[in-house]
């Protein structure tokens, strides 16, 4: 991952420091930034690899910033906050962040995290091109990271697609929580099974899967999730 340019949006200079510092170390690319605006123009301008976005920003959040940046094309968001409420980490992952980090962070913590999603990023980048899954009125096209129910797109962020085409891609079979942060996240947390909790609210409520017979994505109490057998291709 040498060379790899990471943008850092942080206003308190000494954490961007911080940051810029043990990533450029680990033989990262870093460019800093302060404030949403100069960070929407660097995107812009330069595509990183990731971007490592503070989410009380001056004047711009970092929730209004990460959707403006993931307007034209997908940019891998590593956001921090001081809010340990999960509702905020929720609002994070809905806006397109793909992982987050609660201050105070350990560097040696934000690093994992940052090699964990960008090794996700190639992971995707590199998947050998297959076929889309058929099941019921859903198609999920790997190639072009698409979802149509009923011919109508659905629009999910990268995180909702890699969950939903894990699941899909095996009907019937139980995945735990950690299995699905293991396979979608590439690490573990003590927050991971709240944070798969949250996504695959948000993917039914996308599907209009939220009736208490789903069609797509079934519960199974006290381990995890499976998508609904039948309807295949």
């Amino acid at each position: 991952m040498t060379g790899r340019e990471v943008l850092v949006v942080e206003d308190e200079e000494a954490i961007a420091e911080a940051v810029r510092a043990r990533l450029v170390s680990e033989g990262f690319s870093v460019r800093m930034v302060h404030d949403g605006p100069k960070a929407i123009t660097a995107v812009a301008e330069r595509r990183p690899d990731l971007v490592v976005l503070d989410l009380m920003l001056p004047g711009m959040d970092g929730l209004e910033v990460c959707r403006e940046i993931q307007k034209d094309a997908w940019v891998p968001v590593l956001m921090l906050t001081a809010r340990t409420e999960e509702a905020d980490k929720v609002a994070g992952f809905a806006a397109g962040a793909d992982d987050y980090l609660t201050k105070p962070f350990s560097l040696r913590e934000l690093v994992v995290r940052v090699r964990a999603i960008l090794r996700r990023m190639d992971r995707i980048r590199q998947a050998p091109a297959t076929e889309p899954i058929q099941r019921f009125d859903l198609t999920v096209d790997p190639a072009r990271r698409r979802v149509l129910r009923d011919g109508a797109e659905v629009t999910l962020t990268p995180l909702e697609f890699e969950i939903l085409l894990t699941l899909a891609r095996s009907p019937g079979v139980v995945f735990g929580r950690d299995e699905l942060m293991d396979r979608v996240w590439g690490y573990r947390d003590y927050a991971g099974g709240r944070v798969v909790d949250s996504h695959v609210a948000r993917i039914r409520r996308k599907l209009g899967d939220e009736a208490a017979d789903p069609t797509y994505i079934r519960t199974v109490h006290g381990v995890g999730y499976a998508f609904v057998e039948g309807g295949g291709d």
